[in-house]
């Protein structure tokens, strides 16, 4: 009966384990129920089966995880699980796109660093680029860079 109980902590460990690497990644409680199922079934063989037996299933144990995870860094089986994608969209509006360097408008509200400017009738968010800027303003764009447009006092 203890060694049944052995064998299925050490089976289910490597169930919580499989389901932290796979389906729940980060430092889960699948992950920590899959170490005190470790520990557990280490504990039992000790208790049980004395000293001589409780070391020699520890070894066994610690080289069965240094190589299921050796082979998983090796075999990039994580590698087919992990993601490709990379984000090409971007956060900017039609109207933060359509502004280019050198358009010209006003401020609409105050930039204190960031507010809302008037440029060619869109009301876009800016970014000041020489300090606060008093509401109504005339500006000039300096830069964009995707959803950012730095402006300065024309």
């Amino acid at each position: 009966m203890d060694i049944l109980l052995i064998i299925l902590l050490f089976l289910f460990c490597a169930l919580l384990l499989a389901v932290e690497l796979f389906i729940l990644p980060g430092t889960t409680v699948a992950g920590i129920a899959a170490g005190c199922c470790l520990v557990a079934a280490n504990y039992i063989v000790f208790d049980r089966f004395g000293v001589a037996v409780g070391l020699w299933v520890l070894a066994a144990s610690l080289v069965v995880c240094c190589l299921i995870g050796y082979w998983m860094l090796r075999s990039k089986t994580l590698e087919k699980y992990s993601l490709h994608k990379t984000i090409d969209s971007t956060a900017a509006t039609a109207e933060q796109l359509s502004v280019s360097p050198g358009d010209e408008g006003v401020a609409l509200t105050r930039l204190a660093l960031i507010g809302n400017a008037d440029i060619h009738g869109k009301m876009v968010e800016v970014k000041s680029g020489d300090g606060f800027i008093d509401e109504g303003t005339p500006i000039v764009v300096v830069r964009v860079d995707e959803a950012l447009i730095i402006v300065k006092r024309r």
